[in-house]
């Protein structure tokens, strides 16, 4: 039981499960947060020392008597079910990732509970990969780790990419990120997002309702949207024969985002010169997965965004940046609109 003048503080961790949804191959390696780990991101936040009482679970051991007197949770997924009455005095839930699809629809979040997400915490990286990303397209990458498990000997050439241009759909942190990456290598940079507002290292902003308009200009495509209702399926197969013949794209945003059956075609037909794909559903890809031999496709075991070393104090960091923000009152950051997902 939490004393009276302490904010006690539910950190929920997964052991390794393949079986999960999402999988939890990890484990504490990555993505756990321990007491030694919170200690350590606490020193740098010493007011707030004796205001919290940190509760460190795993999976559900201790859940629900824990959620009797819990404040705050902080976790990737949770039982969602009757969360008020389980939990009656939560009052903030931080989600330790980007997307919350996992969670939605989010009617269950009681009217007095806020959520946020991990927004921000992968930009660094996530920048880095999209850069590389579209390096290793325009420098036929793909292609040439083909040619050397076929044992084939051919020189392909590229140019520098100044001038190409890159059509960044999904402008959040991580795709604004690789926009701003790629824009110091002199490239065009297009945006699509749902507010189509405008963006420092973007060249052009347009929302959603404009993306077939600005496909056809494109040499990649980055994906980086969230999985919601409006982006489900984004990249369809009638969207895909839009671009322009020899693109190359790149997903980090979700699977549900584009169709995967129509991206196999064209990548054997050429239509989609070379494609970097980092999120599948299920995860990890099955080994029967046609995804796996298609041409010209690099399959990224989810690594786009996620890092073993910084994730998780980064990720304490907000939380305990929002913490004085809770304390003081004020509005938390990342906060997540339930009824778009996001």
């Amino acid at each position: 039981m939490a004393s009276d003048n302490k904010i006690r503080v539910h950190f929920k961790s997964n052991h390794a499960d393949p079986d999960s949804f999402p999988p939890t191959i990890e484990g504490e390696s990555v993505f756990a947060i321990t007491k030694e780990r919170f200690d350590n991101a606490i020193e740098s936040y010493p007011d707030l020392k004796n205001k919290i009482e940190p509760i460190f679970d795993w999976d559900l051991e201790n859940f629900y008597e824990s959620m009797k007197t819990a404040e705050v949770l902080v976790c990737w997924d949770f039982p969602t079910e009757n969360l008020a009455e389980i939990a009656p005095k939560l009052r903030w839930i931080h989600i330790i990732g980007a997307g919350v699809e996992h969670l939605c629809p989010m009617d269950w979040v009681p009217e007095h509970v806020s959520v946020v997400n991990n927004r921000g915490v992968h930009s660094a990286k996530a920048g880095e990969f999209g850069l590389m990303s579209v390096l290793m397209l325009h420098t036929h990458i793909p292609e040439i780790i083909q040619n050397q498990q076929n044992k084939h000997w051919e020189s392909l050439y590229s140019s520098p990419i100044l001038g190409k241009t890159l059509l960044v759909i999904g402008t959040g942190n991580i795709g604004h990120a690789a926009a701003k990456k790629c824009k110091l290598l002199g490239m065009k940079v297009i945006g699509v997002s749902r507010h189509g507002m405008p963006l420092e290292g973007v060249d052009q902003m347009v929302k959603v309702d404009k993306l077939d308009e600005v496909l056809p200009a494109a040499d990649y495509i980055f994906m980086s949207t969230p999985n919601t209702t409006e982006t489900f399926n984004l990249l369809d197969k009638r969207r895909q024969s839009l671009m322009k013949p020899g693109v190359g794209i790149v997903n980090v945003g979700r699977a549900a985002t584009m169709d995967y059956d129509a991206l196999v075609e064209n990548l054997n037909s050429g239509h989609i010169k070379a494609a970097i794909i980092d999120v599948f559903d299920p995860e990890p890809l099955p080994s029967n997965s046609i995804l796996w031999d298609t041409p010209n496709l690099m399959v990224m075991p989810h690594i786009s965004a996620d890092d073993g070393d910084t994730y998780i104090p980064l990720t304490l960091e907000l939380v305990l940046m929002n913490m004085q923000r809770y304390i003081a009152d004020e509005k938390l950051n990342n906060l997540i609109n339930p009824d778009l997902g996001y």
